[in-house]
């Protein structure tokens, strides 16, 4: 294999231009925006790099071979053809996703077990033994894409999501992704606010994703930096030594004087809410930094002269939650109105209507996905 390898980085649909950027500043090169990813060249260390610093990737893939599957049986001679001992061994668990679009093979469960079916029939052939399967933390996890009945055969790097960060507790409700978090705060041109000294508020912070987030940002914390498993921890292309110089240049990296930093706050009004986001900001590594209260909309007040007002109402998913929900998106409205001028206010809903009781007029609109929900990002200059 070459020194420099073809990447594609997955993200989710409207955050393509986000990623596409990100990797740029990190020097990857041919950078390319696709449906749903980011193409990328670069060396291994570029790969590393993204899964260790990406902050809106979902999944970082190293293409293997790309060939036409319109039958089980081409998927099957193809997926076979790779040399699978350079990447895995008999001791080793595996993983396989499979996905499809126009194609002939439909079913993704058939898909994958046709997959998994060539590799280990490779190494027992070869071999006389073969890998296991570990469906959660394999050693090397194997992303199939079908579309068109071309299949590309990639090594999913990550492992998992980029998105899972390693402070979040299990079971605790997170209605923002982490990645979509950050692309907010991205558009919010949240950085950039901070260096001149502005602060970040979110009024409904729920479990802390935002203001986390943000102060990830602030203090220049990688955000894989804490994740225990990647999937190249475990593929036979793995270069501890290298990995081991980015996570300690990632570590030096940390901003940990924390005089004069800007104020980082998020309030709720649920209790339970506001004990799971103080967890979360101590597993950050954020005391000090991000200030959690129980506060209730209507008493919030702006604590600096600037800063960035972030929140991600309740959209009124269920029948006959959008007339209850028209009060607070009201609230909003008028708490940034009448407090917060001269400030960037920014709301993220999923519901046009509620949109319109707000009261203020958009100066942008930036349509975002959260799941499957079509969500739009609204800016409010407070002059």
């Amino acid at each position: 294999m070459s020194d420099y390898y073809d990447f594609f980085a997955t993200t989710a649909k409207g955050m393509e231009p986000f990623l596409a950027q990100e990797l740029s500043a990190m020097g990857a090169e041919s950078v390319e925006e696709s449906r749903s990813g980011v193409l990328f060249r670069g060396p291994l260390e570029m790969a590393y790099r993204a899964c260790l610093w990406s902050r809106i990737a979902n999944r970082i893939l190293l293409p293997l071979k790309t060939f036409a599957a319109p039958d089980p049986d081409r998927l099957y001679g193809g997926v076979r053809s790779i040399h699978w001992s350079d990447h895995l061994r008999t001791t080793d668990t595996l993983a396989v996703d499979f996905s499809s679009s126009y194609s002939k093979i439909t079913h993704t469960h058939f898909g994958a077990l046709k997959v998994k079916d060539a590799i280990v029939d490779q190494f027992r052939t070869l071999q006389g033994s073969r890998p296991s399967v570990d469906p959660v933390r394999p050693h090397l996890r194997i992303n199939v894409y079908l579309h068109e009945d071309q299949a590309t055969v990639s090594i999913d790097l990550s492992g998992e999501s980029l998105h899972r960060r390693g402070y979040r507790q299990e079971g605790a409700p997170a209605p923002l992704k982490e990645n979509l978090a950050a692309a907010i705060l991205m558009h919010s041109q949240w950085p950039q606010s901070s260096v001149d000294g502005g602060a970040f508020l979110d009024p409904m912070c729920g479990s802390g994703t935002l203001p986390i987030e943000a102060g990830w940002m602030l203090t220049q914390r990688a955000p894989g930096l804490q994740r225990d498993y990647y999937g190249f921890l475990g593929w036979q292309g793995h270069v501890p030594v290298l990995w081991k110089r980015l996570q300690q240049e990632a570590r030096d990296r940390i901003v940990r004087n924390l005089k004069n930093l800007p104020k980082i706050v998020g309030y709720d009004t649920d209790f339970r809410m506001v004990h799971t986001a103080l967890g979360h900001v101590e597993k950050a590594g954020l005391r000090g930094i991000v200030h959690i209260e129980k506060k209730e909309l209507s008493n919030c007040e702006p604590i600096a002269s600037a800063g960035v007002f972030v929140v991600n109402p309740p959209y009124g998913e269920r029948l006959g939650e959008t007339e209850e929900l028209k009060p607070l998106y009201k609230n909003l409205g008028d708490t940034l109105k009448q407090k917060f001028k001269g400030w960037q206010g920014y709301i993220f809903t999923g519901s046009p209507e509620l949109s319109k009781v707000i009261g203020l007029k958009a100066a942008s609109r930036l349509v975002l996905f959260n799941g499957p929900i079509e969500c739009r990002l609204l800016k409010y200059d407070l002059y």
